[in-house]
């Protein structure tokens, strides 16, 4: 200020002729009384508000001048106590540092001006610096003062303005909370806890400091951002392990250098007549007067008055406060201005610009870009969102997207980054599982074949008589009609292979359980002796009407349930495969047709095992007991497994039950009645029947009448 005031002075042709400028200097301390006291003594003598000029004729007598403009001060709150004083007396301030918002009110402070951005600017380019990183949870530290209170406040309006901004804490703190160190320490631990991704913090550099130094201590690496008040602050700057805090992105007004400045600074200290630095020099001694000085490094303002160190006079011109510097400049260029303007001198335009230059950096703390197969949802943290793996059947390419359904047809990779094809599964022809069943049923097919042949020609014998003569043929074609059917559980299923499976099934089983329940019948009433019972049960004796009504049964649901609901070709969306399978259409007749069967088979046993007491050469009422039960085992299996089963080896393994069941009385009640005819002709003959019935009874004391 005194460069330029003194430059101003001296500059020919002169700027203001016949005036020139003086300076008086306050020292505030940054105190609000030690303000409103050197304002009150600057203005003792401005008697009349309204005499603002002094003409070039005028002579005055007064010590001191009627016209008056006050610089400074540099911070908000002292700003904010002068200018409601100075006022009164409509006198001009100017400010080369207070940016607080709440000094552009001009209903407040009329004759308040400033060479420096406001805090409107100042927050607004902060918000966009929180922006351009993507950041998206801040923490607010500010001070209770009117720079910190307003500045906080528009920070917030701002974020809140934006809406994609999440404010995690704001704690706003005495003016000089800095003397507490109880509220630092609760602070610093409120930080050290937070999950917000940038510090800012509104308040001035002496507040600042014991936060960044307990920030060192602890190791924080957080990103700060700083406020002009202590952005190029040294007392911050040149703490010991600075670095060991984190990141700091501060904000300070577009710097100019002063004209000749650093030239005057530099032969100012040679012979000097300014007051302010021979009071300087008495502290701080230039090292080029004390030549026994090894000068090493320049002298920092951290030294102490009277430590004996000396300082290089080369750093002394590099370590002036450069972000405020031309502001004081433009404070008295301003002020010359407007003398020149009231004293109709010739008026020159000054334009001046809040200019912010971006940067670079890396996020912190919230997650912004995720893995592939990860979204961005919010769990515990108040403002930040994590990174959520996607759920099966999800995926998300990455840098956090939602997480989308892949459809019916697709299913999600392992790493849930994409979408994969499902395979088309079904029983294949050459699966070994379906060579085997094939293999079985041909075989089957082969030795039904074969035991119809032997039936065909032992028709006439007893042994053929004794499995119900004509009904046996009946019996293998069933049998036939049931290893034919597995061939359609396997191959991609068709409307028609579905309509055939089960039923067709259903329907063979029951023919061959009639046909074996009417030859039970019919051995039961041929050794019934009791007259009552054995009357009735004669009539009833008619082979052809016992299969045609138990048959009948069977196929009036077997009809009913092609008609009404068939089964048809359906898929089931699997993990990673659509499984291409057959639909049973209704599960009552599917139900109704197995338990039917179910009844036959418990029917049969329970006939064959009141025949098991009756005379039986060929033990005819045991082996069909015996098919009865497997039929019974292996289908009471089969529900839990076929329940709890899933994928193509479902409909394998109802091939492999009819397999089974059809086995059970082709191997149980016709194979032996083969092997007689082929390798026991001797007891294919109606006297080794009569033998067999006569000691049945002899051995039970009966008597036995041949005839």
């Amino acid at each position: 200020m005194i460069y330029t005031i003194r430059e101003i002075n001296k500059r020919t042709p002169r700027v203001l002729p016949d005036f020139t400028l003086g300076y008086d200097i306050y020292d505030t301390c940054g105190d609000v009384n030690f303000a409103i006291r050197a304002t009150l003594q600057l203005l003792k003598n401005q008697s009349d508000p309204q005499r603002c000029l002094i003409p070039a004729s005028f002579q005055s007598a007064l010590p001191e001048p009627q016209t008056k403009a006050v610089i400074g001060e540099r911070y908000s709150e002292v700003s904010i106590a002068i200018a409601r004083v100075i006022a009164l007396s409509s006198v001009t301030q100017i400010s080369y540092a207070s940016t607080s918002e709440h000094l552009s009110r001009k209903w407040k402070f009329p004759t308040f001006l400033r060479t420096i951005s406001s805090d409107e600017h100042q927050t607004r380019a902060i918000a966009e610096l929180v922006c351009k990183f993507n950041w998206k949870s801040v923490a607010i530290v500010a001070s209770d003062d009117e720079y910190g209170k307003y500045g906080s406040d528009n920070l917030v309006y701002i974020f809140r303005e934006k809406k994609n901004i999440c404010i995690e804490f704001i704690d706003i703190l005495p003016g000089n909370f800095y003397e507490d160190l109880t509220k630092v320490n609760e602070l610093v631990s409120k930080i050290n806890r937070s999950s917000a991704e940038a510090i800012i913090m509104f308040t001035k550099d002496t507040n600042v400091r014991p936060i960044m130094q307990e920030a060192i201590n602890q190791t924080f690496n957080r990103t700060w951002i700083a406020s002009d008040s202590w952005s190029t602050s040294t007392k911050v700057s040149q703490l010991e392990g600075i670095e060991k805090a984190g990141e700091v992105f501060g904000f300070i007004s577009k710097m100019n250098e002063v004209p000749s400045f650093k030239d005057y600074v530099m032969s100012t200290f040679n012979g000097t007549t300014n007051a302010i630095l021979e009071h300087y020099l008495t502290h701080y001694p230039l090292c080029s007067n004390r030549p026994d000085e090894n000068i090493s490094a320049c002298f920092t303002t951290n030294s102490q008055p009277g430590s004996g160190q000396c300082q290089d006079i080369r750093c002394v011109a590099d370590n002036i406060d450069q972000d405020e510097l031309y502001n004081v400049y433009l404070a008295v260029q301003v002020i010359v201005e407007g003398l020149r303007h009231l004293l109709k001198c010739d008026n020159q335009q000054c334009k001046h610009s809040g200019k912010f230059t971006a940067l670079e950096v890396t996020v912190y703390n919230c997650s912004k870009t995720c893995a592939p197969g990860q979204e961005l949802k919010m769990q515990s943290k108040k403002c930040c969102k994590d990174c959520v793996p996607c759920a099966d059947g999800e995926f998300s390419a990455g840098n956090g997207e939602e997480c989308q359904r892949c459809s019916q047809a697709e299913f999600s990779s392992p790493q849930r980054d994409k979408c994969l094809n499902k395979t088309v599964e079904f029983l294949q022809w050459e699966d070994p599982f379906v060579i085997i069943l094939s293999c079985l049923g041909v075989f089957g097919i082969i030795a039904t074949f074969v035991f119809a042949i032997l039936f065909t020609m032992y028709h006439s014998t007893p042994i053929v008589k004794a499995v119900g003569g004509y009904l046996c043929f009946l019996e293998l074609f069933s049998l036939l009609a049931c290893f034919c059917v597995i061939f359609t559980f396997t191959g991609k299923p068709t409307r028609v292979t579905c309509m055939l499976g089960l039923p067709v099934f259903g329907l063979g089983q029951s023919l061959c359980m009639a046909c074996i329940l009417a030859n039970l019948f019919q051995i039961l009433v041929g050794f019934n002796f009791d007259p009552k019972i054995g009357s009735w049960m004669k009539k009833l004796n008619r082979p052809v009407a016992v299969v045609t009504i138990v048959f009948g049964v069977q196929l009036a649901i077997c009809v009913s349930w092609l008609h009404f609901n068939p089964p048809f070709p359906d898929n089931e969306t699997l993990n990673k495969a659509i499984m291409l399978q057959c639909d049973k259409g209704n599960d009552k007749f599917f139900i109704a047709m197995l338990g039917y069967n179910g009844f036959l088979a418990v029917s049969c046993l329970l006939f064959a095992f009141k025949g098991n007491k009756l005379p039986d050469l060929y033990k005819n009422a045991r082996l069909i007991t015996t098919s009865m039960m497997l039929f019974l085992i292996i289908w009471i299996l089969l529900i839990p497994i076929y329940i709890s089963l899933i994928g193509k080896y479902k409909r394998g393994i109802e091939g492999a039950a009819i397999l089974i069941s059809s086995y059970s009385i082709l191997c149980c009640h016709l194979a032996p009645k083969c092997y007689i005819m082929v390798f026991k002709k001797e007891i294919n003959n109606q006297n080794a029947i009569t033998e067999n019935i006569r000691k049945h009874y002899e051995q039970k004391n009966m008597a036995v009448i041949k005839s």
